[in-house]
């Protein structure tokens, strides 16, 4: 059964996706907000897909401790799910994402006129300028930036070392540094095509306040994120859901 939802929600993911972007293409010659919009509404439609043919929601906690106007949102990364929720998730985000996935047609399309913030992993300090740069001409306009702070997708109970862009943004912005944890890795695992159903839970915690050192303003993220994810997995777990992804899995 849970092969067969699997089957269904890629299939009814691809047919809606498809029908949105080739309608949605005059979006590409409106203002960036109605794009955003846009985008916005797709991945709605995505999480709508998800309930109706898999069973999985999802769950925001802590809304309360999201500041007002902008900020550094600071998101741990464990599923695709997480791509299609922030736009819902967070008001008009300013998305850092790897440089590749401008160059998807249509997709990518979409991201530039949105506003979102790529980003070469490769190119080092470089890169880091362009990120500090583009997300401090988001803030100005009020965005939140939202950043996966270690770069990649991490299957549930795995560990990455955090990258310095999250640490640059903070230094460098003066903003409000929000950890957000997730589990999203419990249902849908990295790099793997089985969805399961069950209630997918996001919290939001209290914000770290700008100005603060960096090294220690890094410990308290991760000690943060990574304590608040396994609190989230662990809940899912005495929940009954079954492992579907692991530690070891690259």
């Amino acid at each position: 059964m849970i092969l067969l939802r699997s089957l269904a929600f890629n299939f009814a993911l691809y047919l809606f996706t498809a029908i949105d972007a080739i309608a949605g293409l005059p979006v590409l010659l409106l203002p960036r907000r109605i794009a955003c919009r846009f985008g916005c509404a797709w991945a709605a439609g995505v999480l709508r897909l998800c309930v109706l043919t898999v069973g999985l929601s999802h769950e925001l906690r802590g809304r309360e401790n999201l500041p007002r106007g902008p900020a550094i949102i600071a998101m741990k990364h464990q599923s695709a799910w997480d791509t299609f929720a922030v736009a819902v998730l967070f008001p008009d985000p300013a998305i850092v994402l790897k440089r590749e996935l401008m160059c998807v047609p249509f997709y990518g399309w979409y991201l530039w006129k949105a506003g979102m913030i790529a980003i070469d992993r490769k190119a080092g300090a470089p890169a880091l300028r362009k990120l500090v740069a583009a997300a401090g001409r988001a803030a100005a306009e009020g965005r939140p930036i939202v950043i996966f702070p270690e770069g990649t997708r991490t299957a549930p109970g795995m560990r990455r070392p955090y990258q310095p862009g999250v640490a640059a943004l903070y230094r460098r912005l003066g903003l409000p540094l929000v950890p957000v944890a997730v589990n999203s890795g419990v249902f849908w695992g990295r790099r793997s095509f089985l969805k399961r159903p069950g209630r997918i839970v996001v919290e939001i915690l209290p914000p770290i306040r700008p100005g603060g050192e960096r090294k220690a303003v890094m410990a308290e993220l991760e000690e943060r994120i990574e304590t608040a994810t396994a609190r989230l997995v662990a809940e899912a777990r005495d929940a009954g859901q079954p492992r579907i992804d692991s530690p070891g899995d690259s």
